[in-house]
């Protein structure tokens, strides 16, 4: 399946875009259309460009979630965006509708994650790595929670995992224990806002889209 191309930032380096809930990051044992094949239609269209376009994969979203991601159109692009993630350059904000009501207005949240590759989840274990996340409560909604995250790390399903283990699972993630639903699969998480540096290092971007209106049903 196509979705259009919703570009928020390209350079001769980068492309941000939105992924879509449902959009594959990048193709799988499936060989299902992705969206980096979308964005190298795009490309191709917009520059006229014959054969292959080179678009380099720097960090993921999972497939039920939307938000904010960029992409590289040079190999300089893809190192330098790499190496801002690595050394943690990068802010990267979220929000989430969680399950019930947050006993604190923030707070921090740290586990030792594994993951389980069988079942394509994250669980605690003190062999894991260490996985850390700050929230702060937005507002409440009827029986759920609306809260910010910043992520300090990135480990596979992080936020689904820390919130899960405290009993407030994201809405629509059966995988950790949601009692709720959202239509077509969809997971209450959004990338909402992304701040880096160019690849050429001399502008600062910061990209941010709106959050997302879930409505749950039970």
């Amino acid at each position: 399946m196509s979705y259009p191309i919703e570009v928020l930032y390209e350079d001769n380096h980068l492309i941000a875009v939105v992924k879509p809930p449902g959009a594959l990051i990048q193709a799988d044992e499936s060989d299902e259309r992705c969206l980096m094949d979308d964005v190298k239609d795009y490309l191709k269209s917009k520059y006229q460009k014959p054969g292959n376009v080179f678009l380099g994969l720097i960090h993921r979203l999972d497939r039920n979630v939307t938000g904010i991601v960029v992409f590289a159109k040079t190999s300089k692009g893809a190192s330098r965006l790499s190496e801002q993630f690595r050394k943690r350059d990068i802010t990267k904000t979220y929000h989430a509708l969680v399950e019930g009501h947050l006993e604190r207005p923030h707070g921090t949240l740290i586990n030792m994650l594994d993951k389980e590759e069988h079942k394509r989840i994250a669980y605690e274990s003190p062999k894991g790595k260490e996985a850390k996340l700050s929230y702060k409560v937005i507002k409440e909604l009827g029986e759920n929670t609306l809260v910010e995250i910043e992520l300090y790390t990135g480990r596979f399903h992080q936020i689904r995992a820390q919130f899960g283990l405290i009993n407030h699972p994201l809405v629509g993630d059966y995988k950790y224990g949601a009692e709720t639903t959202l239509p077509n699969q969809e997971i209450a998480l959004a990338a909402t806002n992304l701040e880096f540096k160019t690849a050429t290092g001399d502008k600062d971007i910061a990209l941010e889209i709106p959050i997302p209106t879930w409505h749950p049903t039970k």
